[in-house]
Order: C-alpha cells, then structure tokens, then sequence
C-alpha cells in the first residue's frame, strides 16, 4: 500500500538537514536471548498543516456538540486514520451522566458486534499459521455441534459461521447467548434448529454459531479466547486499554458507563455481562485510542500480525445481504451490500466521479453501547465512533465524518500542502 505524508512548505529545509545523517552507521548491537517484543508502531507519517488540522478539530466537535446540547448522546470517543496514521482521537461528553466526569481518548467502551470484526481476523491469524482452515467443518472441532438436519451438521464449515451463511433461521439462539450460556452447551441444543437451505446459500445474521468460532480457537490453542485475543492482537499491536472480559472492564478505572433514557434525561446503567461467554461476537471492549490502532493494522500496517493478503480474503464478499431496512442503506450513494468473514463490505457511488468503491464496516450494540466502525480502502482512511448510550445518529455517524474529513482534506490552505512519497522523507 502506498503511503504519503501530508506536510508544509516551510519543513522542507529541516527534511534535508534532516537526510544528510539519514545514512550514519550504527555500531551493530551483540544480540542476547529475550522474550518476545514486538515492534514498536512507527513515527507518524501524515502530519496535517495546523490549519486543517485546526479545521478538523472544529468540525467534529460542532457536529458532537450539537448532538450533546440537543441530548441525544450522553457522550461518544472518534479516531480516525489516514494511512498508518491516527490523525484524530478526541472523546465528548460524559462518561457518566450523573457524575460528569469527561470522556478522553483513553475511555474504554464495549464495543457490541464490532467484535465479529476482530473474529474474523484472529481466525485469520490461525488459518496463516496452518492451525485451522476456512473450510473446516464445525463438528470436526466441536463433536456435539448438531443440527436437525444431519446433512447440514456435516456441511457447515467456520466461513459458513463467521459470513452468516450456516442456513439458519435469524438469530438462532442469541435468547441464549443473552441468558449467559456457554457455548458448549449452546452447541449441544442447535439440534433443535431446522435449517431453512444448504450452508452458503442464504445470509441470516446470528449470534450464538458465530461465536462458535470463537470457542474453536479456544480448542485448537488450549487457552481462553480473552488471553488468544490478548497475546495475538491486542499486545503486538498495543492496544494497551482493549480486554476480552467483563472483569478487565471492571478494574480499568476509565470506563463509558451505559445509560438509558428518561424523560428528564439520561440514567447510568450498569455494566452486565453479555456476550463475554460468546467473546466472538460481542464480548471486546476498547477506547478510541486502540481502536485508531486497530484501523491501521486493517489498512495493512502490521504485517507481522497478519498478511495484507490474508486481510483481502476476510474482507472479500461470500455472500450479498438483501433487504431495504438497514441504516446503512440510506448512506448517499449506497448501491449493495456483501458479508465477509466477519465484516459487512458496501458498495457506494462517488458523487463526483460516478466510480465504484468499497466501504468496510460493521456496526454494534450491547448493553446500551453502541458502536460504528468504517474502513475505506481507496483512500487509506478509517473512521471508528463509539456511543455510551443508544442514539439515532450512530446511524449516519460514519458518512457524515467522512465528509467532514473528505472537506478538510480536499480544502486549500495557506500552508503549501505537498504529497511526498515516505521514501524520500526523513523524520
């Protein structure tokens, strides 16, 4: 993926005192034996002129402050990417509506469905390292998986799950997952499910058999799946405040509280613990800050973590989502939607150049949290906005920051913008 770095005129001179050291040897360090340490993230290497970042920062906030003067929100965090740079994260609002305490970057929220994004891709991790394959049968890993339907029971592979593909009726047994069941006992009961066609052949979105992935890279690593998500994704990437329990959530001493509406206001709930035996699919929480992080890796930042191409083949469309009610739908110049592997991929018009191109994105909900999440490969740009209480704006969120962003950086200031190839920039 080709990077540029945004930056003004006037740094030019410093950019070339700054290359001739560029190619001082350094003596070369013995090596000792050490624990495993992974790379530490790159120097930014987007750097906006003051005035548009200026811009930036005003837009967004209008656009939150209008939502919190208005109380539709109790209070939200945004992170945006551009390239492998997090070039925005700002938090609004309160993280209880009671206490009045502010929401910072740093504030930790659940994150609902958006999980099934980090599903998909630590599936992903284990598919390169030859422990599982897409195509793996479900009952060939968990033996009293069963359907009503034997010849489907011996058809559904982990793609058919993590694409919601498994022939099932909508969400088969989420009641389940959202009484607290674990997940080998859930397995056990979809035998009182009749499937309505043949694996791969229909969408129905689900809850309960997605997070059976879930439950198979327990199996196969012999560990909890919050210490997988931990030691595969979370700590290579340093997403120092993300978790995969309801107890880690509840010793971070930064946390969104949820809230419900009432007639005068906003009440703060408390925190439950759905999904956190179904991980897989709603169970993670994080902060914005970690959730910039997330967005580069998916823009193809850290190799070592996952290939690039592997990252293509979960964000390649199995299967095309029908229907006319998805908020997602009413974005402007939406034309069709796809699954992947734990990822919803739309299709959108350009306003201006009439060209095709690809959203990635998935939405979430649980415990009064709500949470958006978009990644727009052509341009190198992620947008991730996480609610503390459920909202109608959650809804256009993401097309109306793009924009806003799109007319920061499309905008001429009085900084001379040039766009550099990194190769020939040294900072």
């Amino acid at each position: 993926m080709k990077k540029i770095i945004i930056i003004a005129a006037p740094t030019m001179l410093l950019i070339a005192v700054l290359f001739s050291f560029a190619f001082v040897e350094h003596p070369e360090l013995p090596k000792q034996p050490q624990a495993v340490i992974y790379p530490q993230p790159q120097p930014p290497e987007i750097i906006l002129p003051d005035l548009k970042k200026q811009k930036l920062e005003e837009s967004i906030q209008a656009y939150f402050n209008e939502a919190l003067e208005k109380h539709q929100i109790v209070g939200a965090a945004v992170a945006i990417v551009k390239c492998d740079s997090i070039i925005y994260a700002k938090g609004f609002g309160n993280k209880n509506a009671v206490l009045k305490d502010t929401i910072d970057a740093k504030t930790v929220f659940r994150i609902g469905s958006v999980s099934k994004g980090f599903a998909g891709i630590l599936t992903g991790i284990h598919v390169e390292e030859g422990l599982v394959n897409w195509e793996d049968k479900i009952i060939d890993h968990i033996p009293n998986f069963r359907l009503a339907s034997k010849a489907s029971t011996n058809k559904v592979t982990l793609a058919n799950v993590l694409s919601h593909t498994a022939g099932l009726p909508y969400h088969s047994f989420t009641n389940l997952v959202e009484d607290g069941l674990d997940l080998t006992t859930i397995a056990g009961r979809f035998n009182e499910v009749l499937p309505l066609q043949e694996p791969g052949s229909i969408y129905n979105y689900q809850n309960a058999i997605f997070a059976m992935s879930g439950e198979i890279i327990e199996r196969i690593s012999g560990k909890p799946l919050k210490e997988v998500f931990q030691n595969k994704i979370f700590d290579p990437l340093h997403m120092s405040t993300a978790s995969a329990s309801y107890e880690a959530l509840q010793e971070s001493d930064n946390v969104a509280m949820p809230h419900q509406r009432i007639r005068r206001g906003w009440r703060p709930l408390p925190i439950n613990k759905k999904y956190y035996k179904a991980v897989a699919a709603g169970g993670i929480n994080a902060s914005v800050t970690d959730m910039g992080k997330w967005m580069k890796f998916l823009l193809g930042n850290n190799p070592d973590v996952l290939m690039p191409g592997t990252i293509e083949d979960i964000f390649n469309p199995k299967i095309q989502v029908g229907g006319r009610r998805n908020y997602y739908q009413r974005w402007p110049g939406y034309k069709a939607s796809y699954y992947g592997l734990g990822w919803r991929i739309h299709k959108f018009n350009d306003a201006k150049t009439g060209e095709l191109n690809t959203v990635i994105h998935h939405g979430g909900g649980v415990n009064n949290y709500r949470s958006e999440i978009a990644i727009y490969p052509n341009e190198d740009i992620g947008i991730c906005v996480l609610f503390n209480s459920p909202n109608k704006i959650a809804k256009d969120c993401i097309p109306k920051i793009h924009k806003i962003l799109q007319e920061v950086l499309n905008s001429v200031s009085i900084d001379t913008d040039m766009y550099i190839n990194e190769s020939l920039v040294v900072i």
